[in-house]
């Protein structure tokens, strides 16, 4: 494909050989953090009341897919902003596993923020159900209120996120991601955590992601295009993180898998010691690694890093750093650092979402095989929103 022109904030960004709907969510980023920054921040601190927020004595946050990564993404910035313990479960787990002894056990608690823009995947809305039935409250966070996740919550934060060309989700888990973030800024900021200024200033670093983005965007795509050129033909891929970074990963083997079809793993940096290790024809596995630097787990992935090499893995480092942070020879994609970190998830996805892009473009594949074949039961989302419904 020749190459074309983007448009954003005036600038003109010449766009890859491997341009096609994927990679234009990605590029029409820094534009959709400052528009929808201007949407939900005054939204986050309307949703919910002020007694609302102080009773909250737990976190639950839930979701399938992007939304579930989503919430990863953010676990960390909830109890580090709000000091509430939070965790983060799999909407099947929440809907039929979960301990009923620990739903509802005071004042309405714990506090279930379920994520899905459709708000139509019926294992989201069988958990919401079922938080509610044993007395949770429900915050849904959807671009539907009138869907089956928003009848079935409490309250609804309202995505509002611009229509475009649709590919496998990369505007709308930047909007998750960011509504989680400035979710978990107000509770703190209510919950007197730290001051009004402070708090402003936290939103602030989310807002300026945006254009620390769109100025690395460019370097960015033309490393991943290289990346896409000399990985196309690999049969599988490995993706590596810890802590919010593993969110990161996450997302990227679910992006491989639903651009390309090929066969994709997420791991942590010391699981990957314990098993992806062993993994053979190295030489042909294409392996992301995610670490910022200021993480407490940095040690480990530079561990990770050295022995990957010593496999003679082709290797990516997506990061705020350099190689003299790591030390090794690779190939490094340096990503926006914000003021707080916890907040780089925000931005920190958007190479390895090019990486899947470009590999499609590279082969020729269809978005999620295109629905077709074999694949055709999966067809407008069917195989996520036709399941039945069992609450108790």
């Amino acid at each position: 494909m020749v190459s074309i022109n983007f448009e954003a904030k005036g600038m003109l960004i010449k766009m890859s050989k491997y341009d096609n709907p994927m990679s234009r969510q990605v590029f029409s980023l820094p534009d959709l953090i400052r528009q929808q920054y201007e949407d939900l921040e005054p939204k986050t601190r309307t949703v919910l009341s002020f007694q609302e927020i102080f009773s909250i004595q737990r976190i639950v946050i839930t979701g399938c897919g992007d939304s579930y990564a989503a919430g990863m993404a953010t676990k960390h910035a909830f109890e580090l902003f709000t000091g509430i313990p939070t965790e983060v479960v799999p909407a099947i787990e929440l809907s039929r596993f979960y301990c009923e002894k620990h739903l509802g056990i005071d004042s309405r608690n714990p506090l279930v923020i379920a994520v899905s823009n459709s708000g139509t995947v019926a294992r989201v809305s069988e958990a919401v159900q079922r938080a509610r039935l044993y007395g949770c409250f429900v915050l849904g966070v959807t671009g539907d209120a009138l869907s089956p996740l928003g009848v079935n919550s409490d309250k609804v934060l309202k995505l509002e996120i611009p229509s475009f060309e649709g590919a496998p989700g990369v505007r709308s888990y930047e909007v998750s991601v960011m509504a989680l973030l400035l979710l978990a800024i107000r509770f703190g900021e209510v919950r007197l955590q730290y001051t009004m200024d402070e708090a402003m200033e936290m939103r602030f670093d989310i807002r300026n992601q945006g254009e620390a983005l769109e100025k690395m965007l460019p370097e960015i795509s033309s490393i991943c295009e290289n990346i896409a050129d000399k990985w196309k033909d690999f049969p599988c891929y490995d993706f590596v993180g810890s802590g919010f970074d593993y969110a990161t990963a996450w997302y990227g083997q679910a992006k491989i898998l639903e651009a390309t079809g090929k066969f994709a793993m997420h791991i942590n940096t010391e699981e990957w010691f314990h098993l992806n290790f062993f993994a053979r024809d190295a030489k042909h596995m294409g392996t992301v690694v995610v670490g910022n630097t200021i993480s407490p787990g940095l040690s480990r992935t530079k561990e990770m890093v050295h022995y990957a090499n010593v496999l003679g893995r082709p290797m990516v480092v997506i990061t705020d750093g350099t190689k003299e942070d790591f030390g090794e020879e690779t190939t490094y994609i340096r990503v926006p650092l914000p003021k707080y970190p916890v907040s780089m998830p925000l931005t920190q996805f958007a190479p390895v979402a090019l990486i899947a892009a470009y590999i499609s473009e590279a082969i020729g594949e269809k978005y999620g095989r295109g629905c077709e074949g074999d694949w055709a039961f999966a067809d407008g989302g069917a195989g996520v929103k036709n399941s039945e419904i069992i609450v108790k």
